[in-house]
C-alpha cells in the first residue's frame, strides 16, 4: 500500500507524470481524507472535496515521520503570505514553502492538508497518498505538490501515485506537480531574502521610499543601499523589497555588494501588506 509521498523526482515545471502509460482511477472514483474542524477523519468523494473544502486551512491529515539518523527533522516555517507557521517534514519540502511563499500569487499555504484514496485498476487494492503542500493562489486555482529531495527519477510507487493525483487534480481545475530542488545558488540567495520577510523590515528607519528610489535604474546593491541612507539600516529595506518583488537581481548568482539590483515587477506595489507579505 502506498502510505505517503516520495522523495523522488520528475521535471519541474512538467507534468508529473509525462509519458507514463500506467492506468489509473477515474477521479471520480477517488476519495478525499482530511481532519474535520473537531479532528476527527472525514472522508468524501474528491470531486466533491475538491470544491467545497479550503485545505489551506486544515491540520496536517498524517504527522511527518522523525527518521532516526537523519540529519533534519519536522519543523514549522513561518509564511509571510498567511501569518502563521506551516509544518515541513524535510529539507527540500521546507526550501519549496520558501519559493512558494514568495510566490506574488500564492495566497495561502499548508501541509499535507489531504489523503488521496483509491483502488488500483490493475492490482484491486486500495492505495493512498499524502501530497506534501498545497497552495492556493490569488485566482482561485490550487497546487498539490510533493517536493523530492533529488532530481532523479520517481520510483514505480511514487510514479504511479503522480498518475492518480495528476488526473484527480485536473478533474477538479487543479494542478499536481513533483517539484525539484532549485539551483544550489538560487536557493541560497532565497534562502537570504527570506530572512527579511517579516514586514518590519519593509520601512524600517523610515528608508523605505529612499530604498525604491536608489535603484530606479539598476545599479550595485551595495551603492544603492548607501545613497538610501545608512547602510546598515537600509539593507534589510533591501533585501526585504527583494523578497516581495519590488526590487529584483539575478537570484542565479551570489548576492553581494556588486550585483545589480534594479526595479521588479511588483515596484509599483504600495499598498499595506497584509499578513506580514
Amino acid at each position: 500500500m502506498i502510505t505517503d509521498s516520495s522523495q523522488d523526482g520528475t521535471q519541474d515545471g512538467l507534468p508529473a507524470v509525462a509519458g507514463n502509460t500506467c492506468r489509473v482511477s477515474e477521479p471520480g472514483t477517488v476519495e478525499a481524507e482530511f481532519a474535520g474542524a473537531d479532528g476527527t477523519l472525514v472522508q468524501r468523494r474528491w470531486v466533491e472535496a475538491a470544491v467545497a473544502v479550503r485545505f489551506e486551512e486544515l491540520a496536517p491529515v498524517a504527522a511527518f515521520p522523525v527518521v532516526p539518523g537523519r540529519r533534519w527533522g519536522p519543523g514549522w516555517w513561518w509564511s509571510a503570505t498567511t501569518g502563521r507557521h506551516v509544518m515541513h517534514g524535510s529539507q527540500a519540502m521546507c526550501m519549496q514553502l520558501v519559493i512558494l511563499d514568495r510566490d506574488p500569487h500564492v495566497v495561502s499555504l499548508s501541509a499535507r492538508p489531504v489523503r488521496l484514496i483509491w483502488r488500483d485498476p490493475d492490482s484491486r487494492r486500495t492505495l493512498t497518498w499524502v501530497p506534501q503542500l498545497f497552495a492556493r493562489n490569488d485566482d482561485g486555482r490550487a497546487l498539490l505538490a510533493d517536493c523530492p529531495a533529488t532530481a532523479g527519477p520517481a520510483t514505480a510507487r511514487a510514479a504511479r501515485a503522480a498518475a492518480v493525483l495528476e488526473a484527480a487534480c485536473a478533474a477538479v481545475g487543479f494542478t499536481y506537480r513533483r517539484l525539484l530542488p532549485p539551483d544550489a545558488v538560487v536557493a541560497a540567495n532565497v534562502r537570504w531574502l527570506a530572512g527579511y520577510r517579516h514586514p518590519r523590515h519593509r520601512d524600517a528607519g523610515g528608508l523605505e521610499q529612499a530604498v525604491l528610489e536608489a535603484f530606479t535604474e539598476p545599479r550595485p546593491l551595495m551603492a544603492g543601499a548607501a545613497a538610501a541612507g545608512e547602510v546598515l539600516t537600509a539593507l534589510p529595506v533591501l533585501y526585504h523589497a527583494l523578497w516581495r518583488g519590488r526590487l529584483e537581481a539575478d537570484l542565479t548568482r551570489p548576492l553581494g555588494e556588486h550585483t545589480l539590483v534594479a526595479p521588479g515587477p511588483a515596484a509599483g506595489d504600495g499598498e499595506q501588506e497584509q499578513h506580514g507579505r
